[in-house]
């Protein structure tokens, strides 16, 4: 996933520049998923969590899928090249961030690690903190969140919105804090709440 490259046997294959991998996770008693290792949950760049559809949403799904059943294409499909999702990508990590809010986001990884010294509920909830990994995908985060805001600079809300899926996955909550109940979105609300912006 991260050596864009692959291995069958004894054989190594290169991945095209355009890569990604995609995973779903039914959350319901993890039925036909198998758990992840921590290390493998930490090359997932995100971990975004989808609710029902809505009301609408729902009955564009009934009439599309019917529509798809009786070979009648809705609308034509907008084609984006390659060549633009580079330049996006390239615009993003030209966006602008401030060396505060780089600091913010290394003080709301530190806090995972040394969760003592922010709050003793974090240092009961916490087993492991993130690995720099995460920094690297809230920094990225951040600035497309920025981007795709139409602005030139990341705000600490930029980091703020992103610590959500950038960190949820990769938390290793403790015995007490799963047998409490506590969930991921839980503690990062936390630390966010006990991190200093400024």
């Amino acid at each position: 996933m991260a050596e864009k490259q692959i291995t069958a046997g004894r054989k190594t294959y290169a991945l095209p520049e355009l890569f990604l991998v995609m995973a779903t996770q039914n959350p319901i008693e993890q039925e036909g998923t198998y758990p992840l290792p921590e290390a493998q949950l930490d090359r997932f760049l995100l971990q975004l969590n989808v609710d029902y559809p809505d009301e609408s949403s729902e009955l564009e799904i009934l009439r599309l899928n019917r529509g798809e059943a009786l070979g009648i294409e809705k609308t034509q499909q907008v084609q984006i090249t390659q060549e633009s999702i580079f330049e996006a990508r390239k615009a993003v990590l030209g966006i602008h961030m401030a060396e505060d809010v780089e600091r913010y986001i290394i003080r709301l990884i530190m806090a995972t690690r040394e969760p003592n010294r922010y709050s003793d509920k974090l240092a009961a909830w916490l087993q492991m903190g993130v690995s720099p990994r995460a920094t690297l995908a809230l920094d990225r985060c951040a600035r497309a969140h920025a981007w795709m805001a139409g602005r030139d600079f990341v705000t600490p809300d930029d980091v703020q919105s992103m610590a959500f899926p950038v960190l949820r996955h990769r938390l290793l909550l403790s015995y007490e804090a799963q047998a409490e109940g506590i969930a991921a979105d839980s503690v990062v609300k936390h630390l966010i709440e006990r991190v200093a912006s400024v």
